[in-house]
């Protein structure tokens, strides 16, 4: 077989695979993305005609009614603050906490490196278990404030893991001669060692919010009770367990002749509920994912 002829039946293989390759990828965006599209519809289309069904990509009769009903309830806004104030704090104070934490562990000469190491890793395997941890929570007068929230997952051994492979990839040379020039530690990692780890910040910083804004089991077991720390993906717990909140307005709603744009349903409210609660995290992530691949990459060399 000539040299030319092997040339082409490799280009007709390639074109061949790139097709099959682009196809499978098409298809499986499309499973993906789907679900997502068709709440997208529902909460957008009028309540009384997502009755009927054949809602599926684009809503059938427009209408914002659904997000006028989900944002005029006291406590949805409620939680959307409290969500939001526990992912800004929480991701901020839990990456410095964790960047501190890694930092004195990368260390060569730190005495302790090991069994803090292991200590840390040991919390990934076993726990407490539920009443020792809420009997833990009381006793540290936690229950009931906004910092239970924050404090008990301060630091977590995964991300901890992640961000000191990060620095311990990071020259020695560099922290060398930044002593030589008088630096201490705190000037050395706030000057030298976060700035150099923007990519494992930005990957550990997703997964930080992405975990405090989908939380809502520890406002189920401490502020169950205490409606102004309600958080917005706990109401959507509420909605989606308990779908009698919405069709009260529905059953009051047709027993008065109300008209039917002006009407929600437990289906139209799950659905805007559901777009509410991952909207900000799908916002967020496409500024975030370069140095998410990076920051997952370089941390996973060691």
């Amino acid at each position: 077989m000539s040299k030319k002829r092997k040339n082409l039946l490799r280009t007709r293989e390639d074109v061949i695979f790139d097709t099959c390759n682009i196809t499978f990828m098409i298809l499986l965006s499309v499973v993906m993305l789907y679900p997502f599209l068709n709440q997208i519809a529902l909460s957008l289309n009028s309540a009384t005609d997502s009755v009927k069904g054949g809602i599926y990509l684009w809503p059938r009769e427009f209408t914002w009614r659904n997000y006028e009903y989900v944002f005029s309830q006291a406590s949805i806004v409620q939680g959307i603050i409290v969500s939001v104030a526990r992912t800004l704090i929480g991701t901020a104070i839990g990456i410095l906490c964790t960047a501190m934490v890694a930092y004195a562990i990368a260390q060569e000469k730190f005495v302790f490196k090991k069994s803090i190491t292991i200590i840390f890793i040991m919390t990934m395997y076993f726990n407490g278990g539920l009443i020792p941890t809420y009997l833990l929570m009381r006793d540290l007068h936690l229950i009931g404030t906004f910092w239970v929230y924050i404090i008990p997952g301060l630091i977590s051994a995964f991300n901890l893991i992640i961000m000191r492979s990060f620095i311990e990839g990071i020259p020695k040379s560099i922290f060398e001669q930044a002593r030589i020039d008088g630096a201490g530690d705190f000037r050395v990692f706030f000057q030298i060692v976060l700035p150099l780890s923007l990519p494992v910040l930005a990957t550990v910083s997703l997964f930080v919010a992405v975990g405090q804004w989908n939380q809502w089991f520890d406002v189920f077991l401490y502020n169950s009770s205490n409606e102004s720390l309600t958080t917005l993906q706990y109401e959507l717990m509420k909605v989606l367990q308990n779908t009698a909140t919405s069709n009260g307005d529905w059953n009051s709603a047709q027993a008065s002749g109300e008209h039917a744009a002006n009407t929600v349903t437990p289906k139209s409210i799950q659905a805007t509920m559901t777009i509410v609660a991952s909207l900000p995290i799908i916002c967020v992530y496409p500024f975030l994912q370069k140095y998410f691949v990076k920051g997952m990459t370089l941390g996973a060399v060691k």
